[in-house]
């Protein structure tokens, strides 16, 4: 019988600052069937499509993200932080609530052409993920969907990611 992976997500109050419910994956990871169920899921979902490569966002991006590559049998790229990647890399600064961050990917990481599947735990407000689709375009790469375990849709994060092909496997609205 499939679990109900929404219930295997912790909600951590007030973290990592006041006000906010922090949506913790880390239950879902520890419980072996429910690890499972959720990169089974997702590998229904791609098995079919034609995608040459797999982003994944640092750091919850990383988990799904290769496992997910080594089941389709496909490349996975990371995408780091500013200052994380050894070789040459291209960036794509984005805004926070307070500043701004910097994400980046190795230059030779996708070549002109190939289909991607951008892939994070999570959406918030969307602008790292905005970002990471800005690279896989400056590279030449063709975004086929972007995906997310959870969705936190009164931030309005697919809000900035208009016009490209989003998943989501659960929402926590209002909670």
């Amino acid at each position: 019988m499939a679990k109900d992976l929404k219930k295997t997500i912790r909600t951590v109050p007030h973290w990592p600052v006041e006000g906010v419910m922090f949506r913790d994956i880390t239950t879902l990871l520890k419980d072996g069937e429910a690890f499972r169920q959720c990169c089974d899921e997702l590998y229904a979902r791609y098995r079919g499509a034609k995608v040459d490569k797999i982003v994944g966002i640092e750091s919850r991006g990383f988990i799904f993200g290769s496992v997910l590559a080594y089941r389709l049998g496909v490349g996975f790229v990371p995408a780091r932080k500013r200052g994380k990647l050894p070789a040459k890399t291209v960036s794509q600064e984005y805004a926070l609530e307070y500043g701004t961050d910097t994400v980046e990917m190795h230059e030779d990481a996708i070549g002109k052409g190939e289909r991607v599947l951008v892939i994070d735990d999570l959406i918030a407000t969307g602008g790292t993920a905005s970002a990471v689709v800005k690279l896989v375009e400056k590279l030449g790469g063709i975004v086929h969907e972007i995906a997310f375990v959870i969705d936190l849709p009164d931030l309005k994060g697919k809000e900035k990611l208009k016009g490209y092909k989003i998943f989501t496997m659960m929402g926590f609205e209002g909670e």
